[in-house]
């Protein structure tokens, strides 16, 4: 990223194929801060792109294009290099660390010390309206409270571009709009270029940004 220039997350010309059958193919450009929603029913490639911006796609997928972020190519590097952060249906928080524990999983190695750590933790905790949760057992959240912590262990990782693979499909309805309108807050607060799948009209409505369908 030259002279710390954030350009955005390019897809440029990129084709997912399996076994010879094209699942994919798009061409975008999203600016930091912008929401796009990408729909499709399943098998339509959505979460195979999502994979391949990361670096997580298994090797048996035939792949072209380029992945660009802040106007670094990210095809060839290694997942944790990436700086992409991904959120998904479920929270995946790890049962044996507290709520503030699995947030410090998420710091980079150039925080260094306790007291430091501590006490990005506690901001993000409070940005969250969860201040005073860091020594709690995630089994004791309620889903909208566990929802918050899964982004906020994702910003911590300092990403650069944030995917959304379903992420509110496990909430009932009360509860997704405010999960919703957390997310996309912070999304567009934060400058992050984010990718949305989902089946869910509402939650493309709801992100306010371009819509596109794959068939």
């Amino acid at each position: 990223m030259a002279d710390g220039l954030k350009t955005g997350l390019a897809l440029r010309d990129v084709h997912i194929g399996l076994a010879g059958r094209e699942l994919v193919a798009v061409d975008l450009v999203i600016a930091p801060g912008e929401i796009v929603t990408l729909m499709g029913p399943s098998g339509s490639g959505k979460s195979s792109l999502l994979g391949h911006i990361c670096g997580t796609l298994p090797a048996q997928f035939d792949v072209s294009g380029q992945v660009i972020l802040d106007g670094r190519i990210l095809d060839g590097c290694p997942p944790q290099d990436r700086h992409v952060g991904i959120l998904f249906q479920d929270d995946l928080l790890f049962p044996h660390l507290s709520v503030g524990g699995n947030l410090a999983f998420a710091l980079p190695a150039s925080i260094k010390g306790k007291d430091s750590r501590r006490a990005r933790v506690e901001e993000a905790l409070k940005s969250a309206d969860m201040d005073g949760f860091a020594d709690r057992d995630p089994a004791t959240l309620s889903g909208g409270q566990r929802a918050r912590v899964a982004l906020m262990r994702v910003l911590l990782s300092e990403p650069c571009a944030l995917l959304l693979d379903e992420p509110f499909s496990k909430l009932d309805s009360a509860l997704r709009d405010q999960i919703r309108a957390f997310v996309f807050d912070l999304c567009r607060k934060n400058g992050l270029p984010t990718l949305m799948v989902t089946h869910d009209p509402e939650d493309g409505a709801a992100a306010g940004g371009r819509v596109i369908n794959l068939a």
